[in-house]
């Protein structure tokens, strides 16, 4: 947490509210949320925000300055958000990066991450495109169906963890493999190498439809999580298994929701999703 879906919502309220301001300002709390580009960070101050982008779980913004764009990209990894000056934080103390604006709606964006597993990196153009090559895997939004196809095709392991490995797949974590899988009636065990072809592509439309659906209800605000104006993802609410262990399966059929205990708690119907071999 966050996800695909909550980093697609922050970029868009970014993009919304500060697209064409000026950074006057960028104040780091401390060095090491700074993965790397610290040394530049004087280049930022006097630049335009002109582009905001979402790599997976992280936002990318493009700013541009004397003709040249360079980017600073946040990772919200698990409990990183980006916030607009009037969203109230309960633990102010764990605001790291704060970017002061004007000319826009927004003054400014602040950075807070308490358990500090995500963080900034200051980058040009070549920069971002050598960490968006050693970090992420296919955009599950846009990538198309054949190619998601061939990938599944050309993987060995188990369904649920290569859909969060995020140099396959990036974007999709425990909260939307859940759901997902759900939906498609896919065990969470299963082996990729032995789904069928016509499964692989129910998989993908199914991912396609969770994942936007997800993004218009602003994501999901299961427990840290706000966008950056302080509003809660609304998608929690349409969870049908994700935390659900123990409920009747909401395809009604008889069974309850189990939780399975691997790298990562799966939710999941025995019925429904039964790992077969084959199908």
């Amino acid at each position: 947490m966050p996800e695909l879906p909550e980093a697609e919502s922050v970029a868009r309220q970014i993009r919304a509210h500060l697209l064409g301001a000026q950074l006057n300002d960028c104040v780091v709390g401390r060095a090491d949320i700074v993965r790397e580009g610290l040394s530049t960070l004087s280049w930022y101050r006097g630049a335009m925000l002109e582009d905001v982008e979402r790599y997976g779980k992280s936002v990318a913004m493009g700013f541009r300055n004397e003709g040249e764009l360079r980017y600073i990209v946040a990772e919200l990894g698990m409990t990183g958000l980006l916030l607009f000056h009037a969203t109230q934080t309960r633990h102010p103390q764990h605001v790291h990066v704060r970017l002061s604006f004007t000319g826009r709606r927004e003054s400014e964006l602040r950075y807070w991450n308490p358990r500090r597993f995500g963080r900034m990196s200051l980058l040009d153009r070549a920069g971002l495109d050598a960490y968006r090559a050693r970090r992420f895997g296919v955009d599950p939004l846009t990538v198309p169906r054949e190619e998601f196809v061939r990938l599944l095709q050309s993987r060995r392991g188990r369904l649920k963890p290569l859909l969060m490995h995020q140099q396959v797949i990036a974007g999709i974590g425990n909260i939307y493999a859940n759901e997902i899988l759900f939906r498609a009636r896919l065990h969470p065990n299963r082996e990729v190498q032995r789904l069928r072809e016509a499964a692989v592509i129910g998989l993908y439309d199914m991912m396609q439809s969770v994942l936007r659906e997800a993004i218009d209800c602003g994501g999901s605000s299961v427990k840290d999580f706000f966008a950056p104006d302080g509003t809660e993802g609304q998608y929690k609410n349409r969870h049908l298994v994700y935390g659900k262990e123990g409920q009747p399966c909401p395809n009604r059929c008889g069974r309850v929701i189990r939780r399975l205990q691997s790298e990562r708690s799966s939710f999941f119907c025995p019925f429904c999703q039964t790992n077969r071999l084959s199908g």
